[in-house]
This record gives C-alpha cells, sequence and structure tokens, in this order.
C-alpha cells in the first residue's frame, strides 16, 4: 500500500513539475500617471493583436498582475481599464525565457462627445469577489440551455448529470438577476431554461446565502448570477420545442418567463420518452444538503426505506437504459409586496414510468459454498411526486431578517418486477409513498458591524409505509414445515425531528474569528415490520424473529465552539463540539436508556503561500451515534433474497481524520492543480455477521474496531494557446479495508483497491469547428482468501461544426471496454444533433439522433468479497427525432 502510494505522489510531481517548468512568467505592475495602483485591470494576451484571447488575467487591489505563457513566439499584451485608455505591449519569447517583468502606465480617459458616452466593454470583469463574463463572447449560437452556455465559460466544468463546479466545487446556487428559485435544486433551471436571454454570467466567491453574514463567516461557497438583457426584463417570453420520431419516441417542452424588478414568474413543462432527465436528483430539491453552514440544523434529517426496487446506478449514461415516459410540471414565483417581505413560491409536479432491464450471473466462491445464481430482471417503476415549497423573506431592517421556509411533499410509487431467477417465474410488488413536512424559521440579527446572532428553529415529520409482496417462497430452509408459496411485508418508517439552535459569529478587529452555538435537537423514529408467510392469500404464519417493533429516541444537547486565529496569511482553526445524549431504545418486549457524553474536536491549518499557492489540512476525531436503521433488532426484508437486522442494542462509532488538500492556481489561472489526501481510521464500525445460501443471506449487524482508508485524487488543468485547447488530468487512488463474517467463518480482512486514471482535451477554436476528447481508466481490486480484480475504460470524441449562422452540427461518440469478459466486451454510441434556423431568433428545425450504432445491450463486470457478477443491461433502441423550436 505504501509503495503504490509514494509511486502515485511521485508520478503526480512530476507531471506538475514539467508542466511548471515549461511556461514564462510575465508579472509587474499597473499604475495611473500618479504612480497610483489601478486595481483589478484587464490583462489580455493574444497571438496578435488581431487575434482572439487566449489567456487572461487581472492585477490585484495593489495593482499587481501575473500571467503564464508557455510557448515562445510574439504576443501582444492589452492591458485596460475602465476610465484608462489601453495599452498594447509586444513582447518575445524564447525557450531560455523564465520571467519577464513589464510595469505599465496607463493615462487617464477623457473623451467628450456631446451627448455620447463612451464605454470601453470587456468580455471579463473582476469587482471584489465577483467575476463577471460578458455572454456573446463565449457562445458560438449552438447553445440552447442555460446548462450549455455555462459549458462555455472558462473555469466552470459541468458533468454529464448536469453537476455545475467552479474549479473543483459544486455552486450553491444558480440565481436569475440575483434570485434564487431553486437552490440545490438548481438543475431544473440549468437543463431547462433557454440560454439567449443570458447576457452576462457572473462568478460570486466567498459567497454568504444570508446576506448578514458577508464579510462575517468564513465562506468558500461559490455561486452563479445570470443577468438578463434588458429586451428580456418585464415582458412574458419564452420558447416551445417538439420533437417526435420512430417507434413512438417523442420530446415536448415549454418554457414561460416574466422577471421584473419586483415579480419574477417562471413556468417550464417536459415531457419526453427519450429517457432524459429533466430534473436532476430531485432530492437535491427536495432535501438540500448545506454543511457546516449557520443556521442549517436538520439537513441531515431523513427517513431511508427498508427495500428498494430502483435500478441501480451505473457508470453509464443513465439516458441509454432509462425507458421512460416522464411528465414534469414546475410552477416558481417570487413577489415582493413591499421593500421588506420577498415571499417565493414553488410548485412541482413529476409523473414518471420507467422501464428496466437486466440480466445477471452471480458466482458465488466460499471456502465451503460455491453456486452460481442467474437471474433475469424486468422491472417498471412508477411514480407521481407532487412538491411545494413556500419562503418568506422579511428584513425589520437592514440588520435584521427572519426568514421561513414551508415545504410538503407527497410521493407515491408502485414498483412492478418480472424476475425469472434460476429458471423460477418470480414477481415482485411494492408500493410505498413518503409524506414529508418540514418547517423552519431563522432569525438573524447583525447588532454590531462585525458581529451577527442567529436563532433557528424546525420541525419536520416524515412517512414511508410500504408494502411488498412476492409471489414465490424460496424459504424452506431458513422455515421448515410451513406450508406457504408467497411472502408478504409490511413496513412503516416514522421520524419526527424538533430542533433549535442558537448562533453567534463575532469577527474580531485583527480578522480573527469567533463561533460557539448552543442546541438541542430531538429526533423520535418508530419502525414497525411484520413479515408474513401466505398460502395463496392468507396468512400461515408470522414468524418469531421477523416482526419488528421498535421506538428510537435521541435527545442531542450541544454546545458547538470555533476560534480561528490568523497571522496574515496563516490561519489555526480550533473547533470543539461538546454533545450530552439522551438516547431512549424501546423493543417490543424490552425498554432501555443512555446518556452518553462525548467531545467531538477538531483542528485545521489554512495558509495561503500566495495568491496562486495554498495548502489546507485538518485532524478530527468525531463520535456518532447509531441510527434507527443500526438498533432494530428482528430481521426484515430487504429484496427478493436478503434478509437484515440491527445490533438490538445502543452504539457510539469512534473516528478519526486526516485531510490534506494543496491547491496551485486557481480555476481561473492556466494552470491549475488541485490535490486532496483523506486518510480515515475508524476505530468502532457496523459490519455484518452474514449466512450465505443459495436461494436468501442473512445478514446481522455486528461491531468490529479498527479499519483504515485511505484515498488521494489530483485534478490538473491546463491551457494550450499554441492549439486553443484546455487539457485535464484527473488522478486517483484509494484503499481500504474491511472486516466481516460470512457462514461461521472466523473474522475476514478484505481490502479492496481502485486506481483511476483519465485525460480530457477541449478545444477553444472562435472558427467553425470545435472539439471535445477524452479516456480514462479504473481498475479495481478487492483481495480475501481470493483475489478478483478488473479493469474499466471510457472513451469519447465530440465534435463540433458551425458550417454558417444558421447551420451547426454536433456529433458525440462514446467507446466503453470492460474488463473480465469473455464475450464482446466492446461497445461503441454515436449521437447526432443538428439545428437550422429558419428565421432568426424565431424558427429553428432541428434533427436528434441517439444511438445511432443501434447497440442493443451491454455487459460489465464487478467484484465484492463473496464472489463475482456479470451483468448485461438492454439500451434504448436506435431513434431520430423531427424537433421544430419556436421562440416568442
Amino acid at each position: 500500500m505504501k509503495k503504490n502510494i509514494l509511486l502515485f505522489i511521485a508520478i503526480l510531481f512530476l507531471i506538475c513539475n514539467s508542466i511548471l517548468n515549461a511556461q514564462t512568467k510575465v508579472q509587474g505592475t499597473i499604475n495611473d500617471s500618479q504612480g497610483n495602483a489601478i486595481p483589478f485591470s484587464n490583462i489580455l494576451v493574444k497571438k496578435d493583436s488581431l487575434s482572439s484571447i487566449i489567456s487572461y488575467a487581472y492585477s490585484d487591489a495593489k495593482g499587481k498582475y501575473n500571467i503564464s505563457i508557455k510557448e515562445s513566439g510574439e504576443y501582444t499584451l492589452v492591458f485596460s481599464s475602465l476610465g484608462y485608455t489601453s495599452q498594447n505591449k509586444i513582447i518575445y519569447l524564447d525557450e531560455d525565457t523564465n520571467e519577464i517583468n513589464i510595469a505599465v502606465v496607463l493615462k487617464d480617459e477623457s473623451t467628450s462627445l456631446d451627448e455620447v458616452i463612451v464605454l470601453a466593454e470587456r468580455p471579463i470583469r473582476v469587482q471584489n469577489d465577483t467575476i463577471t463574463f460578458k455572454s456573446k463572447y463565449f457562445t458560438d449560437g449552438t447553445e440552447q440551455t442555460v446548462e450549455d452556455l455555462l459549458r462555455r465559460i472558462p473555469g466552470l466544468q459541468i458533468d454529464s448529470e448536469g453537476t455545475i463546479k467552479v474549479g473543483n466545487q459544486e455552486i450553491e446556487k444558480l440565481m436569475v438577476d440575483g434570485d434564487d428559485l431553486f437552490e440545490r435544486g438548481y438543475k431544473l433551471l440549468s437543463k431547462n431554461m433557454p440560454a439567449y436571454p443570458i447576457e452576462e454570467v457572473e462568478v460570486l466567491k466567498n459567497y454568504s446565502n444570508n446576506r448578514l453574514l458577508k464579510g462575517v463567516e468564513d465562506s468558500d461557497k461559490v455561486a452563479l448570477n445570470l443577468k438578463l438583457d434588458e429586451k428580456s426584463k418585464r415582458i412574458w417570453f419564452g420558447n416551445i420545442e417538439a420533437g417526435h420520431g420512430n417507434d413512438g419516441f417523442y420530446e415536448l417542452k415549454t418554457n414561460l418567463m416574466n422577471f421584473g424588478k419586483k415579480n419574477k414568474y417562471y413556468f417550464l413543462t417536459n415531457f419526453n420518452s427519450i429517457g432524459y432527465d429533466a430534473t436532476g436528483d430531485i432530492n437535491q430539491l427536495i432535501r438540500p444538503m448545506r454543511y457546516n453552514e449557520p443556521a442549517s440544523i436538520g439537513d441531515n434529517q431523513q427517513v431511508r426505506d427498508l427495500i428498494s426496487l430502483a435500478p441501480p446506478q451505473l457508470n453509464f449514461k443513465r439516458r441509454r437504459t432509462n425507458f421512460n415516459n416522464a411528465e414534469l410540471v414546475s410552477l416558481n414565483a417570487i413577489f415582493n409586496p413591499t421593500e421588506k417581505l420577498k415571499i417565493k413560491t414553488l410548485g412541482f409536479f413529476n409523473a414518471d414510468e420507467t422501464d428496466f432491464f437486466q440480466t445477471n450471473i452471480q458466482n458465488v466462491t466460499l471456502n465451503d459454498v460455491n453456486f452460481t445464481n442467474t437471474e433475469d430482471f424486468q422491472l417498471k417503476n412508477r411514480k407521481l411526486i407532487g412538491f411545494g415549497k413556500l419562503d418568506f423573506v422579511y428584513d425589520f431592517s437592514k440588520t435584521e431578517m427572519l426568514e421561513s421556509t414551508t415545504k410538503y411533499n407527497s410521493g407515491n410509487f408502485d414498483d412492478d418486477s418480472n424476475l425469472l431467477f434460476n429458471g423460477i417465474s418470480t414477481r415482485q410488488d411494492l408500493s410505498h409513498t413518503n409524506t414529508l413536512f418540514d418547517q423552519k424559521l431563522s432569525y438573524s440579527n447583525k447588532f454590531k458591524d462585525k458581529k451577527v446572532f442567529l436563532l433557528t428553529g424546525r420541525f419536520i415529520d416524515e412517512t414511508t409505509p410500504q408494502t411488498y409482496r412476492l409471489n414465490q417462497f424460496f424459504y424452506e430452509d431458513l422455515f421448515p414445515d410451513q406450508s406457504a408459496d408467497n411472502v408478504r411485508q409490511l413496513s412503516d418508517n416514522k421520524m419526527q425531528y424538533i430542533g433549535v439552535n442558537a448562533h453567534l459569529l463575532d469577527r474580531k478587529a485583527n480578522d480573527d474569528l469567533f463561533e460557539v452555538q448552543v442546541g438541542n435537537e430531538l429526533r423520535k423514529d418508530r419502525l414497525q415490520t411484520s413479515l408474513e408467510l401466505l398460502e395463496d392469500d392468507v396468512v400461515s404464519n408470522r414468524p418469531d424473529g421477523y416482526q419488528n417493533q421498535t421506538s428510537y429516541t435521541v435527545n442531542d444537547l450541544y454546545l458547538k465552539s470555533k476560534y480561528r486565529y490568523s497571522i496574515n496569511d496563516f490561519a489555526i482553526i480550533g473547533e470543539a463540539n461538546v454533545h450530552q445524549l439522551f438516547n431512549k431504545l424501546e423493543l417490543e418486549n424490552s425498554s432501555d436508556n443512555e446518556s452518553p457524553f462525548f467531545v467531538n474536536p477538531r483542528l485545521s491549518l489554512d495558509w495561503k503561500i500566495s495568491d496562486k499557492n495554498r495548502i489546507r489540512s485538518s485532524y478530527s476525531h468525531t463520535t456518532t451515534n447509531a441510527k434507527i436503521l443500526d438498533v432494530y433488532s428482528d430481521f426484515v426484508l430487504t429484496g427478493f433474497r436478503p434478509f437484515t437486522r440491527g445490533t438490538g442494542e445502543f452504539n457510539q462509532l469512534d473516528a478519526s481524520s486526516l485531510t490534506f488538500n494543496y491547491e496551485l492556481g486557481n480555476w481561473s489561472s492556466r494552470f491549475f492543480a488541485n490535490t486532496f489526501v483523506l486518510y480515515s481510521k475508524n476505530h468502532d464500525f457496523f459490519s455484518t455477521n452474514t449466512f450465505i445460501d443459495q436461494n436468501f443471506t442473512q445478514s446481522s449487524k455486528i461491531l468490529i474496531q479498527d479499519r483504515e482508508f485511505i484515498s488521494i485524487n489530483s485534478k490538473l488543468d491546463y491551457y494550450f494557446k499554441f492549439i486553443s485547447s484546455n487539457l485535464k488530468l484527473d488522478l486517483s487512488y484509494s484503499q481500504s479495508e474491511f472486516k466481516n463474517i460470512v457462514n461461521d467463518s472466523e473474522l475476514r480482512q478484505v481490502e479492496s483497491t481502485t486506481i483511476g486514471y483519465g485525460l480530457e482535451l477541449r478545444s477553444g477554436f472562435t472558427g467553425w469547428f470545435n472539439y471535445h476528447l477524452g479516456t480514462k481508466w479504473t481498475s479495481n481490486e478487492i483481495q480475501t482468501t481470493i483475489q478478483n480484480s478488473f479493469t474499466d475504460n471510457v472513451s469519447f470524441l465530440d465534435l463540433s461544426f458551425i458550417l454558417n449562422e444558421r447551420f451547426n452540427i454536433q456529433v458525440e461518440s462514446e467507446r466503453y471496454e470492460f474488463g473480465n469478459i469473455n464475450l464482446d466486451n466492446v461497445y461503441y454510441f454515436a449521437d447526432l444533433e443538428a439545428q437550422y434556423k429558419l428565421k432568426k431568433d424565431k424558427w429553428t428545425l432541428g434533427l436528434s439522433g441517439k444511438n445511432l450504432f443501434n447497440t442493443r445491450q451491454f455487459r460489465n463486470f464487478n467484484i465484492s468479497d463473496i464472489g463475482s457478477t456479470t451483468t448485461t443491461y438492454r439500451l434504448l433502441p436506435r431513434y431520430v427525432l423531427l424537433k421544430v423550436l419556436y421562440r416568442f
């Protein structure tokens, strides 16, 4: 393990060193004619005075700047700032040039014309913590949605699922003209809202969700703000797009908007059967998570389902396996009835019917047990989700604010599967609902310039009843002498949460920060399950050991303190969180109480070596309390084969962790590298004692001591201006240990190692052609008494052709190779999008083709500590849509 880590770090160092040594650093100062520094000036790098921008930078508050150029040759540097005359500097670089110093003096610009104001427009503007990008300088007219637009903005990363990151950090929210509609559910906006009305994209660094905390809290959060052009404000506008193709495939989506100064409205619909997910992770909309943020109590409170028939998460584009029939309607509005009151409403309705197909061949290899199971699995999921949210923000004054959030969610789910298990036809039926009510109140008072007091209260009530039916009886060896031919399990999981928190933040004159919190959080869970053995529809037995009547109450009284001590650009942060718990566990025939007390300390270091070098590190020791699904005492069915149960007793788990993060450059630099190392040790952890049979498994949670985990991840980003392309390298290594008991064996140690390495190259040409290509390998190895391993590879090539201002074509291709499969383990895909603008800004014709090679299935290989599984998935067939878009 240590040799692998040292080799990984050595390779990473050589890559960084070779890149850094190959570039020339241009630095200096920008002053006015009086010798005063000009802060936040623009520095643009061009190959010549007429060519497009290949790199950029801006001066800091003292007028200092630096920018790196890799290739030798002649370059034009353009220095500009509002109110000053721009100045060009021509420089010559050769292979031996390592550093150039250029001091620039900009003259005042005083242009006076009769009733004409001349303003210099810049593609990038920097002002304090806000970086503004003019959209027109970074787009080519092919962008349809906000997501497409954001892919063009330098420094923004959008993955295949629509997650938006600035550098390597996911954004907090995506706003429109300063107002937020969806919080962490921003994909609903980015995947649907059209791009054409967006004039500017603002990147907001050191962002605070609470305006009164700006400049007080320590925040490294990032948010985006979309600024509309003037012609799109205070009017109703939008678009409608319809597409129809072979075999009944269709798509229909509309956007209707009005963004005024006082009121904003955004209505959208999306109906499709092409596998497109218009919502992203819907849980991010209903239950947004905010870690370690003032007034964020209760974000981690949720009820977990005991059993799920949902499709698995694949290392594969979900839309290729998503046989769907989705209907989405979202009605959103923001009202400002007075200067002090803001009201936000969100109404969301989503209905979908999806089909999923897979075939599994599972080989189990243990010392005393060897068998093979085959499963031919056809799943149909039906869901109906209604979600509503009402936000009130009332400003008593510039320093006092009251916020209220009320949420209600109702979900109905009906899942059916036809399963051929080892040749036996089997049917599973799962009906379940989710009802959530969530009320949160937060009061903020900035009683001094750098002191803020927050008082927050929250109430959550959530229930998830489930009814599971299996029309076969595979458990003769588990329940001998039972006359049964099918089973049913009824379960009901309820949770109520009440929390209150008082939080004081005090920013000192020397920039130190002191925080203290006092709070109490009470959570009560009730879990009821009943397993019934049936003959036809008549209950023949409710076996002992398979019925749960569990009530679990946790009352957490806590005091949290934190102090950040700063010495120039170096900071030490100390934290101590004191918890007094009052736990009560009620089982069917017993009741018990305990009152554990513990302290969770944390020590962090933050060293900003320079504007482009930063080191952060931390050490923490944590004690966590067991959850309801850890403590129930009798078995529950969690699938058609597995039975699981908890410990039936109280437990607290201790763990220690050490992190190290090094940033070289920043996300807006020409070269950016980020390395993150995590080492953790679980002094106590939940493992399993499992009995494995061909027809069923039984797992009991057990408490085991000592396991380790290490993860190293590094991302490197470099812009090659001689080919106008951006290179990304992604390197990762992780190793974990696990211990368990299988079939009454001795305690087994399981070691798992994963290594990933990949690269991407994306062009930024200003002409008619652009490309994006990449490849990634992932190697996995698991070692117990036996050793299993495999390596997967995913590669892609995307091409963009803008033939003229009316006609463009986008081509996407992918190649997948899955390791350890003897048959057909390489798969190819090609997709095409073409657009022709019949009438500018009005009518557009489109042609969309997916899976043009008509690949109908793919097969991959997975390993575990008990064997291996080969899985075959059915894919959506080739389809072609003819689409028409009308903008109004």
